[in-house]
């Protein structure tokens, strides 16, 4: 088969390493890519929301599959162009409609879905400028911390949790009146906040049958012990301990069976990931968000843990034959360190030198943020590397992506050294 990725971050490196090794697997390309990718594919350098040019990336190289990586292509609507283009429709795109991508793309859309189908979520509503002195009245009935969420795709920085009533008040103004995150905050859904421990469980689905992927735990705050601003993810571990086979059977009777089912009766196509972000209180999950993609960088602990042939899965999904393919989960622990630039989450420098690749030992290494430079790796964003190791538990998961994250060297490198601290 060829193979297309959409993307060029540590999840597309996944992606791309894991596909590499399929048998299937006759030609990879990758867009854009980044350094990672371009040594098990080859990258095309395409912007990931340029359908046309997708279109006829896909027509020329004769491509058989597209796996998309980010969310913005999907609730831009790529599957929907593709089924609705003849050079297109025959190709297996894995990813959900562009009403299935609502589940991410609009938080008031999801909200509404969990409540009319029954599946547990913290109480919520939402907001618009026009009904901003409503928002505040809202805000007034609830305990702090206060949870804000803009409406739509924010690249990860549209929810807000504040601690004080005037403070929750102040950024819902910003959000709704002063378009804090532009179109994305012209609605704004204010939730109960949920305290427990927070874990994502995965689910592969052809839109009928599904297949329950190892759950993680991603470390989303820029300073150890969970402190300053939140990022797109330091690292994360996989299996979640606490998560075990009763717990797991809970979730899947309690959440993934009634999404799946309301999925079905609202005549939404899906065929892809449904990324479900939980809080667990006293055993008891409750949804805090649907993502329509893998997450990063959890994606660099669970898909490495997955031992069948993901591109066997996938066109699994294409033929028919999903529920019958085997699935396949090592038993081994997951961890994975993100190496990040200097001054990341705000501003940060790119183009800096990296060395140290070749002195890695046991270990995997997914690109995020970096780019060729002649000979040589250089970094270009603010996540640059994702450490991936196994071991027969955490300790030992974690030892050794420290220890290989010390090897890695570029101008400014910091990473957490306390990911799985709190399990």
């Amino acid at each position: 088969m060829n193979v297309l990725i959409l993307g060029s971050g540590g999840r597309e490196h996944a992606f791309a390493w894991k596909i590499s090794q399929s048998s299937l697997c006759k030609k990879l390309l990758i867009a854009p890519g980044n350094a990672g990718t371009a040594q098990v594919g080859t990258n095309i350098e395409i912007e990931v929301n340029d359908f046309k040019k997708v279109q006829e990336l896909c027509v020329v190289e004769e491509i058989d599959m597209l796996i998309v990586g980010p969310e913005a292509p999907l609730v831009n609507g790529i599957y929907d162009f593709f089924q609705g283009d003849e050079t297109l429709q025959h190709i297996t795109l894995i990813g959900p409609s562009k009403k299935g991508a609502q589940l991410e793309g609009s938080k008031e859309f999801s909200k509404k879905f969990m409540m009319k189908h029954g599946i547990p979520t913290a109480a919520y509503q939402s907001f618009t400028k026009d009904t901003l002195e409503d928002g505040y009245q809202f805000l007034e009935t609830l305990s702090p911390p206060y949870v804000l969420k803009a409406d739509g795709l924010a690249a990860g920085k549209g929810v807000l949790i504040l601690e004080t009533l005037k403070e929750a008040k102040q950024k819902l103004k910003e959000m709704l009146a002063d378009a804090k995150f532009g179109d994305a905050s012209s609605k704004v859904v204010i939730e109960e906040h949920l305290n427990g421990i927070e874990l994502s469980v995965f689910v592969l689905t052809d839109g009928i049958s599904y297949k329950i992927l190892p759950s993680a735990k991603d470390y989303k705050r820029i300073g150890e012990g969970d402190t300053g601003l939140n990022t797109g993810g330091m690292g994360a571990i996989s299996p979640v301990p606490f998560a075990d086979r009763f717990f797991i059977e809970k979730v899947e009777r309690e959440i993934i069976k009634p999404t799946i089912k309301g999925l079905i009766e609202e005549n939404i196509d899906y065929k892809g990931f449904i990324f479900i972000g939980l809080m667990v209180e006293n055993g008891n999950p409750k949804v805090i968000e649907y993502n329509v993609r893998m997450g990063d960088p959890e994606t660099e602990v669970v898909i490495p843990r997955i031992k069948s042939d993901l591109l066997n899965l996938f066109r699994g999904i294409g033929n028919g034959s999903f529920s019958e393919v085997d699935f396949d989960i090592s038993k081994d622990v997951a961890a994975t360190v993100m190496l990040v630039s200097e001054g990341y989450p705000e501003s940060y420098k790119k183009n800096i030198e990296m060395t140290g690749f070749e002195e890695i030992e046991d270990s995997l290494l997914f690109h995020a943020g970096t780019k060729n430079n002649g000979d040589k790796i250089s970094t270009n964003g603010g996540r640059v590397l994702a450490i991936t190791s196994f071991g027969k538990n955490l300790d030992e998961a974690v030892s050794k992506s420290f220890e290989n994250a010390e090897k890695i060297k570029f101008d400014g490198k910091y990473y957490r050294k306390d990911i799985g601290f709190d399990l």
